[in-house]
């Protein structure tokens, strides 16, 4: 999976938007305002997820290039290092895993909106 792969399989979810609210590298992808992924356009390439705590705990220890989430909360994201060692669906599946953990958080009127779109 590539950027161009990536950035794809998350605009194709409702209510995603994607914008650069810390500089010009960072990549944020939001579901109704709220983040679920941030990636760096320069340098290595890695996806920051929202995980759930327990769960991102089991997964650094099963996969060396899951780690706590880099400037982040590091009970509730993780670092995925994208170096080619984790599967597509692995990826797509702690994507989605985040992107409901941000959804199931989201005020009632705005998962309403979500559902009708």
């Amino acid at each position: 999976m590539n950027i161009e792969e990536f950035r794809e399989y998350c605009m194709a979810k409702p209510g995603v938007t994607e914008d650069f609210p810390f500089d010009e590298t960072t990549l944020v992808f939001k579901v109704m305002g709220k983040m679920f992924v941030l990636t760096n356009l320069e340098g290595d390439w890695s996806l920051n997820l929202k995980c759930d705590p327990t769960r991102a705990i089991e997964l650094r220890e099963e996969y060396p290039a899951i780690q706590p989430g880099y400037h982040m909360n590091k009970a509730h994201w993780n670092t995925v290092n994208m170096d080619g060692s984790l599967s597509r669906k692995l990826i797509q599946e702690l994507t989605d895993h985040s992107y409901q953990l941000v959804v199931d958080k989201l005020p009632l009127k705005l998962r309403q909106e979500l559902k009708g779109q």
